[in-house]
């Protein structure tokens, strides 16, 4: 083997470092991957509930009906939609019947904005049934209250 002069030896440590540096970086650049992953969140709970309102005039006679307004409040942070409405009577005298009463409640999917109050979601009628046969004097003066549920 021949002798190299220091010029060669030079050039052939530097051609070296050039290899390695190509070689590694090639490396590098054939490094491949593959992965998979997710995530996950929580959703709130969302269409909370909302409380519903029953208004009517007051002055309800035997035979006579009055128009019922049907109102939602919701106090959560995001809005909903009341379905069908679901209506029935009570008194506060034992004597007067809620059977001589009938109420309607009629609605059609009413969206309720977050945090709003007195969104109308529906109507109705409540009508105060007229018997010839029995004596409805007990209702006289009577708290007639309309409880409405969303289905």
């Amino acid at each position: 083997m021949r002798k190299l002069s220091k010029k060669s030896r030079v050039t052939a440590a530097v051609a070296g470092v050039a290899l390695v540096a190509v070689g590694g970086g090639a490396a590098y650049a054939y490094w491949t991957t593959t992965g998979s992953g997710n995530g996950t969140a929580t959703n709130s709970a969302g269409g909370g509930t909302v409380t519903l309102h029953a208004t009517f005039n007051g002055g309800l006679a035997p035979g006579n009906q009055v128009d019922v307004a049907y109102t939602a409040d919701n106090s959560t942070s995001s809005s909903t939609v009341v379905g069908a409405l679901s209506a029935n009577v009570t008194t506060d005298i034992a004597g007067c019947l809620p059977a001589w009463f009938e109420v309607t409640a009629a609605t059609s999917n009413s969206p309720v904005a977050a945090n709003s109050t007195g969104t109308s979601v529906g109507s109705g009628v409540l009508k105060f049934n007229d018997s010839t046969t029995v004596n409805q004097d007990a209702c006289k003066g009577a708290v007639v209250t309309v409880n409405v549920t969303s289905l």
